[in-house]
């Protein structure tokens, strides 16, 4: 038997992401406040740690949002999601960083950065902090499978070594940007011990893909504006809907507004195959609103009707219609009218998928929220084991409501398991 096996630690973490970090410095807290000194160990399979932290926001990491609730997230129910966000609020993140000298800027989105704008200064700050509060990171530590030895918890590394562990955290994420580590394996380890998974898991905020066979609009590649995107069932019903830039690239489309939808489109899919998207690329006008304006328009060109719009796009509208982008308004038929009403504020785009988690930043589905206790993020199915972030079914739009799930989710399951290994 191995000294690991021997001498087994208090509390070994698996995963050294967001989640998996905040969870080490919750425990590593309650652990200081109580006077006590516990053996904490934060297993991560990853050379580098950090990469999903270092990546995010474009490098400067988008912390978290200037305020929320569950109605910025979806999967769990939202009763639920509430209940572990009131325990540690956006606010009390903002404070958790200032502790850590990081200290927060607020932009007109309600996004919050690093006055750095740089993701190492969060990624930094958080491991100092475990290092400070002797959390032990090993990496890489892959974990491959857990099994239940004795009232502990053996963990398999997948080259062999071995960890004993009175209880664990598991924090592993879900499979969004599987390079950064996030591959799926944890909830092979949820399984086996005794949780299941929800019936779908697939990407979330990614980018979508355009059928080129049917739309040129990937020639726009470039060209960004804000838009209006629905998710609509075959019914005609709006099931999500959501304003925000929209970026053209030469596969389809990227941007906040489309990846937020992504998820909707996809989970609309699963039982209604006729489910698509609704573009108007002029928010907050209606296609009655823009009707009326090119009846009254009179001699002006069809294309200045669309005047917010970038110029290349508005000329791809007009064309995509049917109508030369110089035709007066008072020439246009009643069928070219309609045409360009619905290409400029109801068109609905050929998309053929997303581009998978490779591309995704975060994941739907996972662990259900009903298989852990809310206020402690203990497992139900196994009283030694917490959870925490993306693994379980919970995920937020784009804005830095994942990170705050991560820190919310992370600080409650790390404060009840070192406190419960006593």
């Amino acid at each position: 038997m191995s000294e690991e096996t021997s001498n087994p630690i208090d509390l070994a973490i698996i995963g050294a992401g967001a989640a998996g970090l905040m969870a080490a410095i919750s425990a590593g807290r309650a652990a200081r406040d109580a006077n006590r000194s516990p053996r904490i160990v934060a297993l991560d399979g990853a050379r580098t740690l950090g990469a999903k932290i270092l990546v995010a926001g474009g490098g400067r990491c988008n912390v978290t949002h200037e305020s929320g609730d569950a109605r910025d997230f979806a999967g769990g129910s939202p009763n639920a999601i509430n209940k572990v966000l009131r325990a540690f609020t956006f606010d009390d993140t903002v404070r958790f960083f200032r502790e850590l000298d990081v200290e927060l800027k607020c932009e007109d989105t309600g996004k919050l950065f690093p006055v750095t704008d740089s993701a190492r200064t969060v990624l930094t700050a958080l491991l100092d902090e475990c290092r400070r509060l002797g959390v032990e990171l090993r990496h890489p530590w892959r974990v491959e499978r857990i099994e239940q030895v004795g009232d502990g918890l053996r963990l398999h590394s997948n080259d062999g070594q071995t960890l004993d562990a009175a209880r664990i955290i598991l924090a592993t994420g879900g499979k969004a940007l599987p390079k950064s580590g996030s591959d799926g394996v944890g909830y092979t380890i949820a399984r086996s011990l005794g949780h299941t998974l929800t019936p779908h898991v697939f990407p979330a905020l990614a980018p979508l893909k355009l059928d080129q066979q049917q739309t040129d609009l990937v020639e726009l590649t470039g060209v960004a504006t804000r838009a209006t995107i629905e998710v609509v069932a075959a019914t005609g019903k709006r099931r999500y809907q959501t304003t925000g830039d929209t970026l053209i690239t030469h596969w389809g489309l990227s941007g906040p507004a489309p990846m937020d939808a992504s998820r909707h489109l996809t989970a609309a899919r699963l039982d209604d195959p006729g489910a698509t998207l609704v573009i108007n690329w002029l928010p907050g006008e209606t296609p009655e609103q823009l009707d009326r304006r090119l009846l009254d328009a009179g001699k002006r060109h069809a294309v200045r009707l669309l005047a917010p719009l970038p110029e290349r796009l508005a000329k791809w509208v007009c064309r995509s219609a049917g109508v030369d982008p110089a035709t007066p308004c008072s020439a246009l038929t009643r069928a070219q009218r309609k045409s360009l009403v619905d290409h400029a504020t109801r068109w609905r785009p050929p998309i053929t998928g997303d581009r998978g988690f490779t591309h995704a930043e975060a994941t739907a589905g996972g662990v259900p929220l009903d298989q852990v206790h809310l206020g402690t993020m203990q497992s139900r199915r196994c009283d030694r084991l917490c959870l925490c972030g993306e693994v379980l079914d919970v995920d937020g739009r784009i804005g830095g409501f994942n990170f705050q799930w991560a820190w919310s989710s992370g600080f409650l399951a790390g404060k009840h398991a070192i406190s419960a290994a006593q």
